[in-house]
């Protein structure tokens, strides 16, 4: 039987942006139902990591995003205490070169005068934070603001704290719209959901949705993958990356890209990455970019050619053209608003992005301009 459930706002997409979304906007006095065709956290976001990172970001909108997030991320820590497993380890990043060390001071420079906290470390000094670093590295920048989440444990935890209507299991097939043009809904298989408001945070298939509003949103999957090491006593204390791992997420190229990035979890496994590819959704197992995982890690650290690879696993990133977010209000159709294109800071930014999204919704001013995040900022062929 076709259901008919009115609400004030339908977020379809019930990863950690549509439950940052959902949580921010109850909490704005908003009656909120979450829709997903899977389960709570069950494309990208049950992929990730769990990075909520500002050392990977130049001075601009969204480092100021990444900002606004991590407050919001260590108050939501205070309220639920280690139940989403938030780390406030810090991050690490490594220079191979003298002139690599050069350029990543700059780097550092910039961001510090954005409200960054980046300190140098000298190359005596790496081993005080990272004694299994591998010897000869010229020095690195440690960024004690970058933490991390479990991120599954932390989506469904934002979705219960939420009190949102979750509707699972329903894939939306249209989005409804009155005579004039305005959102009046969406239309699942299992029965349609009113509401003046849709916020689009499907993430990687954010385009899809912006498809069933009529709407052009030029979100691709990029596709990378985690190897898991089976669970040691804690070797690697903080997030630890390679330079290069800033131009990697920054560049424009569907090719295979990889850097590396190894991070110790609660747990005891090590998480390694980052690969980044343009296939489409292809979900085959890529033994080169796994291959050039292991070497980029066991490069940082040695100790890890000793150490077993249990598995590895893949998510799809939503990427877009200008590597930015899509935030807020479409002035294409009243009442739609999108929360996605976030690449692989949608965890991180996910608190900003939902705060932002209520208080627009509800008439507030934005703690941010979004202006840079407008999503009908691209030409129809972007992408």
């Amino acid at each position: 039987m076709s259901e008919r459930l009115t609400c004030d706002l339908v977020v379809v997409g019930a990863g950690m942006v549509g439950a940052a979304c959902a949580l921010y906007a109850a909490r704005a006095g908003l009656d909120v139902a979450l829709v997903d065709r899977g389960p709570v956290a069950g494309g990208t976001t049950g992929a990730g990591e769990g990075n909520l990172l500002v050392s990977d970001k130049e001075p601009g909108p969204e480092l100021d995003l990444a900002l606004l997030s991590g407050r919001l991320w260590a108050d939501l820590a205070e309220e639920f205490g280690e139940a989403f497993e938030y780390e406030a380890k810090g991050g690490v990043v490594v220079a191979a070169t003298p002139e690599g060390l050069t350029a990543l001071e700059t780097f550092a420079a910039g961001q510090r005068a954005a409200g960054v906290e980046a300190v140098l470390v000298a190359a005596d000094q790496l081993h005080t934070l990272e004694p299994h670093l591998a010897p000869g590295l010229p020095g690195a920048v440690h960024y004690p603001q970058d933490t991390q989440v479990m991120p599954a444990l932390a989506a469904a935890h934002l979705v219960r704290a939420s009190g949102a209507r979750l509707l699972t299991g329903r894939t939306v097939t249209e989005v409804l719209r009155t005579a004039n043009g305005a959102v009046r809904g969406v239309r699942t298989d299992r029965g349609d959901l009113h509401a003046p408001v849709v916020v689009n945070a499907a993430g990687t298939w954010g385009a899809e949705v912006a498809a069933l509003a009529g709407v052009f949103l030029p979100v691709l999957p990029r596709r990378g993958f985690v190897l898991v090491t089976e669970p040691l006593p804690r070797r690697v204390r903080h997030k630890v990356y390679a330079a290069d791992y800033v131009a990697d997420v920054a560049s424009d190229s569907a090719a295979l890209g990889t850097s590396p990035v190894v991070e110790g979890t609660a747990a005891g496994p090590i998480l390694i990455g980052a690969s980044r590819e343009r296939v489409g959704f292809d979900r085959s197992f890529s033994l080169p970019a796994v291959r050039a995982l292991a070497a980029g890690a066991t490069r940082l650290f040695p100790f890890l050619a000793d150490v077993r690879a249990l598995r590895t696993y893949l998510g799809f990133r939503p990427y877009m053209p200008d590597h930015l977010p899509a935030i807020g209000p479409d002035p294409r159709v009243p009442g739609l608003f999108h929360a996605c294109g976030h690449e692989g800071a949608g965890i991180g930014l996910a608190t900003g992005t939902g705060r932002l999204i209520a208080q627009v919704v509800a008439g507030r001013t934005p703690d941010l301009d979004l202006t840079p995040f407008r999503p009908d900022r691209f030409p129809k062929e972007a992408g």
